[in-house]
């Protein structure tokens, strides 16, 4: 497929704004979705809504094999050594709160510690805190190093016999850089220590492999990789899912309930208890079938290349702009920065009435702000589906917005 065909997918990118055509430029919030995820879930809302794996009426039966098979698809996705290891949840902030519990519980102690980076998401950060202070833990920070990149051999120096859990980002959501994690993992795996890798740009940009990086857990957002919203992926090595308590408790997660004590089911059902997001859950089949596909084509590899030469020159040459994390051979198409003597949030709002959208603020990373020195910052972030000449628009449209208000 060429890009225009990949852009014909996705009617939302037709929808005008303000009287302009769309630019969306905030896919590292959220991904639009193909139409093909669309009709996946009305297919299932209009014809397979059943509570799935308890009946054995025909509808049941077709729900259960459509989430089923998601588990199956995203097991392949990502090369996991089996489908046990594939935990569906709401979300990558639901499935690092459930390995910081569950986990948690059961392994760190008092006088612990667990570390996580200075340029994490609040989602992989805010959790492993929550567990400090219940367990009389301590948590560590790693901090990137003057590119942005996360540095093994500052890992290698924070490590020590009181450290439980490596909780790192594969790409940074603000700097767009990605780390060198599967180096990473090898560190902390050399002193003993499980890594937990927060995949939710990582999965969008790279190709990931679980095996190869060794990571013991990984988790990322469906909405990020175009498929519906609640839906969340954790993937877990066997050892320390079987290790793990579950996080709820509820229908679904048992495997026999007496009120002289419960037994749980086994992977993964331990970990879903409840009724799942069935509807949804099944559209990361499409979507993965999308982000394989466009991830290796050559004119999209070729059309992401342009953006990211283009936008990183721009943006690097303008002296009224500084642009963070500028690793340029470790950076995704993803480009967070500040104007001298301008907000973000008025850039933000100019930029929206000329049919662009962008973020502005703190991106949920709020002591990576801290560390930048600044109090929030521009980002525009780039998917498959966006063009040269959508890069070329939003670079003539920011020029415009910095002279209107500098």
């Amino acid at each position: 497929m060429t890009v225009t065909e990949i852009r014909a997918l996705f009617p939302i990118l037709d929808t005008p704004v303000y009287g302009k055509p769309l630019v969306y430029l905030d896919n590292a919030a959220t991904a639009q979705r193909p139409q093909a995820v669309v009709d996946c879930w009305k297919e299932l809302v209009e014809g397979a809504n059943a509570n799935i794996h308890r009946a054995v009426h025909h509808l049941a039966a077709q729900a259960t094999d459509a989430y089923e098979g998601a588990r199956n698809r995203v097991q392949t996705f990502l090369n996991a050594a089996a489908r046990e290891e594939i935990v569906f949840t709401s979300g990558a902030t639901a499935s690092i709160n459930l390995v910081a519990f569950s986990y948690g519980q059961v392994f760190v102690n008092q006088g612990d510690e667990i570390i996580v980076s200075t340029c994490e998401h609040h989602s992989n950060m805010v959790p492993w805190q929550m567990l400090c202070e219940r367990k009389g833990a301590k948590l560590r920070v790693l901090e990137p190093n003057r590119d942005g990149l996360l540095d093994p051999a500052a890992l290698s120096a924070l490590l020590n016999e009181h450290t439980k859990m490596v909780a790192i980002a594969h790409i940074s959501n603000v700097l767009g850089l990605v780390n060198p994690v599967k180096e990473l993992v090898r560190i902390a795996h050399k002193a003993g220590v499980p890594v937990l890798v927060d995949g939710s740009q990582g999965v969008v940009h790279e190709k990931v492999d679980v095996q190869d990086l060794d990571c013991d857990f990984y988790a990322f957002s469906g909405h990020k990789i175009y498929a519906a919203t609640g839906t969340g992926v954790l993937y877990g090595k066997r050892k320390w899912l079987e290790a793990m308590i579950p996080y709820m408790g509820g229908g679904e997660m048992i495997e026999t309930v007496r009120f002289s004590g419960t037994t749980y089911a086994p992977l993964p059902m331990k970990f879903e208890a409840g009724t799942q997001n069935f509807n949804a859950v099944p559209t990361l089949v499409p979507a993965l079938d999308f982000a394989d596909a466009v991830r290796e084509n050559p004119a999209v590899k070729a059309e992401q290349q342009a953006i990211l030469d283009k936008v990183y020159s721009k943006l690097t040459e303008d002296k009224r702009i500084t642009l963070y994390g500028t690793g340029k051979e470790n950076k995704i198409p993803l480009f967070s920065f500040a104007v001298k003597g301008a907000h973000h949030e008025d850039l933000a709002l100019i930029l929206d009435k000329m049919g662009v959208a962008v973020r502005s603020g703190q991106m949920c990373a709020e002591p990576l702000m801290d560390h930048l020195g600044v109090t929030g910052l521009l980002r525009a972030s780039f998917a498959p589906y966006n063009t040269v000449e959508e890069a070329n628009y939003f670079l003539k449209s920011l020029d415009k917005a910095i002279e209107m208000l500098v």
